[in-house]
């Protein structure tokens, strides 16, 4: 079964300048035995090590780290300052060599569907709250691709099969995410391919990444995409728009419910997730590799 560990992936920023000079490293990331405490347990390796092996660099040097053979769904974000809260992330697909076939057929389409948790503060003020040992408050909103209810869109063609990507790029919230009438086929997780599993909605935690398949099977018109929060008292919601090209219809109704405070509900999902084990891999020996993580507020 697939762990279900939040994980986000980070990126050093430099300027890039033509006197720069580039550094280049290569890193394998594994799950292997480590023993810190003299009991052997399951840590994250890289080249072997663990700790991971130092970068020694000078200011303005251009930094290349090479990952080798990860594939799939991850974003990036800034891991200093809380400036997570002010944005700066993005989403990162990693697709197979041509030589290695996906276990599904080629999608027609392929959206990258950032949601979050969303403060109306400046990131310096949530900084400051947390640097007094405070606990922030309940967040203001959930975003979608950056958009508030409504504002982000996804255009299907009738009878087609697309992938979303979907990401909780949030501070602190798990979050439901569904589409009204239609059922998703979750095919990856954090760069591994899954047993492909048909679920009505998805509780998405923070730092991970998900991959399903979603059909355009029902009447042309428009459908809302909904996001809840989970596990909270007050629960936020928002939505996207999915439309048919060929639509008749726009929303209409209330956007569908999901699960807010089952516990059990969320394990079970958890639990059903499973790696897929016949599909063909970028490496003679299957590895689970895991980006990087920064903790922020989690």
């Amino acid at each position: 079964m697939l762990l279900n560990l939040a994980f986000g992936a980070f990126f050093l920023f430099a300027v890039v300048t033509a006197e720069s000079p580039y550094r280049f490293f290569d890193w394998r990331v594994t799950y292997g035995d480590i023993h810190p405490l003299g009991v052997r347990q399951q840590g994250i390796l890289i080249n072997g090590q663990f700790p991971g092996p130092n970068i020694y660099t000078v200011t303005n040097d251009n930094l290349i780290i090479n990952v080798k053979d990860q594939i799939g769904s991850f974003f990036y974000f800034p891991s200093l300052a809380f400036h997570k809260a002010a944005g700066g992330f993005g989403g990162i697909r990693i697709l197979s060599r041509p030589l290695i076939p996906i276990p599904f057929p080629e999608p027609t389409g392929d959206y990258t569907v950032l949601i979050g948790d969303w403060y109306k503060e400046n990131h310096k003020r949530l900084k400051a709250i947390l640097d007094r040992g405070k606990k922030l408050h309940f967040p203001d909103a959930i975003l979608i691709n950056g958009h508030g209810p409504n504002g982000a869109h996804f255009t299907v063609e009738q009878g087609k099969t697309y992938r979303f990507r979907i990401s909780n790029v949030g501070l602190q919230n798990s979050l439901n995410f569904r589409i009204q009438g239609h059922r998703m086929k979750l095919v990856e997780v954090e760069g591994t391919h899954t047993l492909q599993t048909t679920f009505s909605s998805l509780d998405v935690h923070v730092g991970q990444s998900y991959s399903v398949l979603v059909t355009a099977d029902q009447p042309s018109q428009d459908y809302y995409i909904a996001v809840s929060s989970r596990f909270t008292t007050q629960v936020l919601h928002t939505t996207a728009i999915l439309h048919y090209s060929n639509s008749a219809k726009s929303v209409s109704g209330s956007p569908p419910e999901g699960p807010t405070n089952q516990i059990g509900w969320s394990l079970k999902q958890a639990r059903a997730i499973r790696t897929n084990l016949t599909c063909k891999w970028a490496k003679t020996k299957p590895t689970r590799l895991l980006p990087l993580w920064s903790d922020q507020n989690q």
